[in-house]
């Protein structure tokens, strides 16, 4: 491939509902582009964009590709990112790189929760964008409803710039609203034709939305427009650039995928209209001065570069994206990482198609490409030089709250599995393994359910480890509620020395829920030496750790040790550690013992309309609703206060309710008594669970 200096590059993503045809936008764009000799299919696994063997099998785009196409005297790097709310993280990643984006919508489905979720990213990301909607082939698809559906969400900013000519129910051309102009398509070409009366009005009515948004770029058009002139077609296009780059204007574009056509007036817009990276501003800090970097993409300063993604991919090895942000970067440069304090020499630098790369020598400001082999380069990291050490921010990408316990199969994988789910989060920022030391488990976090599933079967597919999913274990919590008063007393004799420890101790709730146990003596007159006061506080700190009513760990617990014996020969620490133990599961069985649960304060943002849904399925899962507050455009936040073990599978449950348009957030606040009901059944199953090891035993 050819080099390209920053003026002649265009980094746009597709972004779009799951299913609306970006992949096969993406398909269609290469192929017009020579990438292809035919075109492939999502359905037969075989498109540019989805080489994944995980997408090719669910037929859905998982992670974000990126496809280094020549048009014209001009670069297009294309970035295919997915739809599906699950791969957000990929969404904004695409997003953060490119300086424009395509919403794709499909006719036949139109304006859709997706449609919505990515404007909001382009809003985000501050980034100029246009409408593409697709299946234009299909009988049923209705270019003039999806007009009418997004004008009446964001204004009169939405202008279609072209019409679809339609023929005994069939798509057979467009006319071109800039240039007044209509073409039928004649195989691979289109022919100019006379505008079908059909289109006349519509026409006649986005031209004039189009004039008036021309008039606005400047005071002299302004005049101009009132005083009755007409523009040029060269100046309506050099306003609409300047509408399209600072979003007063959003184009409409339609045509099939599957039958290529539209995309080449596509292709065109795209470097028509859209932005090269040099009209965006960008700045990063230099470590060095501590003063802003204003790097915007210039070729003339310093050489500096953003990781905006990584994949770890077994087939194909590991591939660092980047961005060039200032100077161009060339093969063999040093490089230097200040997170990980390395510098490393620039190897091969290469554009991807998808999973081909094609090596180049040198990336200008702007551009984007991959370096291979970059050892200690993650994502979010910038890539400088030791004179000039620059820093970017990191993209904010959304926090996964979907969780899942997983343990491995074959229990000889467990370091396999750990090395493997690390390569995955260097490719994926919204995927989390945790250990939970605490409840003995080990946590999968997602941003939902099929997240989590892409997960284990790619572990199994591509890494040859096999986890299983189930239900994590929730974080109860053990304590009293009233005092007792016991003793114990630990006598063994076994020839030789025996064993001898006797105490007498009361318990009682400490009032403090963040501390395990508090451990204080009264003994008098020596009852039970000083010496071994800490033996029976580490009975203490152990019995704490498994709680005697469900094997939960204890809070908020006071022990006092007020009397005992001790044996001059006998007695030793381990003895009174023994007797405070069994004093202790006494003890606290005798004080009323509860179980507490976790609280969760959780937000959850839905459309207005679903308000009340969500609030009668909180009430179902023991929430309590603490308030409404409006969020701005026709949304409201929930706020509820909600047991952790009733959040299991929320994340789909709320899509379902909400039409995949609901988000929540939560975090844990406090803990407090589970209802007896809970309680029961936690206690009923660790005495199935202490009865099926003796069974084994």
């Amino acid at each position: 491939m050819n080099i390209y200096t920053t003026d002649k590059i265009r980094n746009v993503v597709l972004l779009g509902h799951g299913g609306a045809g970006k992949t096969s936008l993406a398909e269609a764009m290469a192929y017009l582009a020579g990438l292809t000799s035919r075109m492939g299919k999502v359905a037969d696994g075989n498109t540019v964009s989805d080489y994944g063997k995980e997408e090719q099998k669910r037929q859905i785009s998982i992670s974000t590709s990126m496809i280094a196409m020549e048009w014209g005297d001009c670069k297009i790097n294309l970035l295919d990112a997915p739809g599906f709310f699950d791969f957000v993280g990929e969404m904004e990643e695409a997003a953060s790189a490119a300086d424009a984006a395509i919403i794709v919508v499909s006719g036949k489905a139109g304006v859709e929760v997706g449609t919505q979720r990515a404007w909001d990213i382009c809003e985000k990301f501050k980034l100029p964008r246009m409408f593409f909607v697709t299946d234009m082939d299909i009988d049923n698809a209705s270019f003039r409803q999806v007009v009418e559906d997004l004008t009446a969400l964001y204004g009169n900013k939405i202008a279609p710039f072209h019409l679809p000519i339609r023929e005994n129910e069939k798509f057979t051309g467009y006319v071109n609203v800039v240039s007044e102009k209509a073409f039928k398509w004649q195989g691979k070409d289109a022919v100019e034709c006379e505008i079908p009366e059909a289109n006349k009005d519509y026409l006649e009515k986005y031209k004039e939305s189009l004039m008036e948004a021309v008039a606005e770029t400047s005071e002299d058009l302004m005049e101009r427009y009132f005083g009755g002139e007409t523009f040029t077609e060269n100046e309506i296009r050099a306003a609409l650039r300047t509408s399209v780059d600072d979003g007063s204007i959003v184009p409409i574009s339609m045509g099939s995928n599957i039958l290529c056509q539209g995309i080449y007036t596509l292709m065109d817009d795209i470097v028509k209209y859209m932005p090269a990276p040099n009209n965006r501003k960008v700045a990063g800090i230099d470590l060095k001065t501590n003063e802003v970097f204003e790097a915007d993409y210039d070729f003339s300063k310093t050489k500096s570069a953003y990781i905006f993604k990584t994949i770890v991919d077994p087939f194909i090895g590991k591939y660092s994206f980047i961005k060039v942000m200032s100077g161009v970067l060339k093969t063999d440069d040093l490089m230097y990482n200040d997170e990980k304090s390395v510098e490393e020499k620039i190897g091969k630098i290469y554009v991807l198609q998808g999973n081909k790369p094609s090596e180049v020598s040198e990336l200008h400001a702007g551009d984007l490409g991959a370096l291979a082999k970059v050892t200690a380069a993650r994502t979010g990291n910038t890539l400088s030089t030791k004179a000039h050490i620059i820093r970017y921010g990191k993209v904010d990408l959304p926090k996964p709250y979907t969780y899942k316990r997983y343990h491995a199969v074959n229990k000889g994988d467990v370091d396999k599995i750990a090395q493997s789910l690390q390569k995955m989060m260097h490719e994926d920022q919204t995927l989390k393994a945790v250990n939970d030391a605490e409840n003995k488990q080990m946590l999968l976090y997602g941003m939902g359910d099929l997240h989590i599933d892409v997960v284990a079967s790619r572990l199994k597919n591509e890494y040859k480890v096999e986890i299983e999913l189930t239900a994590p274990k929730v974080a109860f919590r053990e304590t009293i509620k009233k005092k007792s008063d016991v003793e114990y007393k630990y006598k063994k004799q076994s020839g030789g020395h025996g064993q001898y420890g006797h105490v007498k101790m009361r318990f009682e709730p400490s009032g403090d829920l963040s501390t395990p146990y508090v451990f204080e003596e009264e003994v008098v007159g020596g009852a039970v030496p000083k010496n071994y006061f800490p033996a029976v506080e580490k009975g203490m700190a152990e019995s704490v750790q498994r709680g005697p009513l469900a094997a939960y760990p204890v809070v908020g617990v006071k022990g006092i040790l007020y009397d005992g014996s001790y044996h001059p020969v006998d007695s030793s620490e381990m003895a009174f550690k023994t007797a405070t133990i069994q004093a202790f599961k006494k003890g606290f069985m005798e004080a009323g013992p509860i179980l507490l649960e976790p609280i969760a304060s959780l937000k959850v943002t839905v459309p207005d309309k679903f308000t009340g849904d969500v609030m009668g399925d909180l009430n179902k899962r023991r929430g309590r609703v603490l308030g409404m507050n409006p969020a701005g455009n026709g949304k409201t936040v929930v706020e509820a206060d909600i047991p952790m073990m009733s959040l299991y599978g929320y994340c789909t449950d709320l899509r379902s309710m909400t039409g995949g348009s609901g988000d929540y957030e939560y975090e844990f606040t406090r803990y407090e008594q589970a209802p007896s009901d809970v309680q029961e059944a936690e206690v009923k199953a660790r005495a199935e669970k202490v009865a099926a090891s003796n069974v084994d035993a």
